[in-house]
């Protein structure tokens, strides 16, 4: 009977120190472990292990340049969202970190403030405007804000026809008050794409594939670690449950009823208008580094 420890332990061996980045020979020792530690716990068998060899090659044939089926696959099990808390707590103070998701798979748009990032698409108009800000408090001037969305029936430009790539993103620049604005639709829940392996997981294991309402947000500026979030729509159904889990009460955000008549005006609005209002507050760019 072979020892199967010692099988660990010679592949472990095999990632040789002299020849092997030092990082990746930290990522790659205990994944072998836990892996061969998993193995051994349910007793993984041959066909078992077929089966998520057919799963995985399967996953990466659904990936194209608008699809990205292994990021998918990554949110529903949680791990994309611990990633984000792991760099999160090691840098406290700042807007909380949530997914990516599998949509940000194309340039958004350079905009103008107060752009509407969703001309063309049925929906309730509104108006966000934000600020980002250090963890001091202090505006960040000249930071990109790229914003990403769902049109109201829960699709994203992607998924849509080719000529409508870029309806629900942009591109922004903060002012000298940090401040951003723009117009878009109310986003409504939605569910992610269930065509796919990661479909299949959620129906054999009776788990739902909806989100809350939600705008992405990601927040580039030098000096500063990159942050990516969301805000979540109050109300949005899914709150509790989001199937990739990166709701959290701190990205709740409620669209307000507004009847600022020179606010509607300079942004092409008729009033009452919703408004949502954010703040994304950035840290150090060394304090993740470290």
């Amino acid at each position: 009977m072979t020892d199967d420890s010692d099988l660990t332990a010679r592949v472990q061996d095999s990632f040789d120190p002299e020849r092997t980045d030092p990082r990746l020979r930290e990522l790659l020792v205990p994944l072998v472990q836990h892996l061969h530690d998993y193995a051994r716990e349910v007793r993984l068998t041959h066909a078992e292990w077929e089966q998520v060899v057919d799963f995985l090659t399967r996953t990466g044939q659904a990936c194209d340049d608008l699809r990205q089926e292994f990021v998918l696959l990554s949110d529903v099990l949680g791990l994309s969202m611990l990633v984000e808390q792991l760099e999160a707590d090691a840098a406290p103070g700042g807007t909380p970190q949530t997914v990516l998701g599998p949509f940000h798979l194309v340039e958004s748009p350079p905009r103008e403030q107060g752009d509407d990032i969703s001309a063309g698409v049925p929906g309730e108009r509104a108006l966000v405007t934000g600020r980002v800000l250090s963890v001091t408090g202090e505006p960040v001037a000249g930071a990109l804000v790229d914003a990403w969305q769902s049109d109201t029936d829960g699709n994203y430009d992607v998924q849509r026809e080719s000529d409508e790539i870029g309806q629900g993103r942009g591109l922004f620049t903060t002012e000298g008050d940090g401040s951003f604005r723009f117009v878009t639709v109310v986003p409504s829940d939605y569910p992610i794409p269930t065509d796919g392996p990661v479909g299949e997981l959620l129906a054999a294991t009776g788990r739902h594939p909806n989100r809350p309402a939600h705008i992405h947000f990601q927040v580039v500026a030098p000096g500063f670690a990159l942050l990516t979030t969301h805000l979540f729509v109050a109300g949005s159904v899914y709150l509790d449950s989001d199937a990739v889990f990166a709701a959290t009460p701190d990205l709740v955000e409620e669209f307000v009823p507004d009847d600022d008549g020179e606010q509607a005006a300079r942004n092409g609005l008729s009033t009452p208008f919703p408004h949502a209002r954010i703040e994304l507050v950035l840290t150090p760019e060394h304090a993740r580094a470290s």
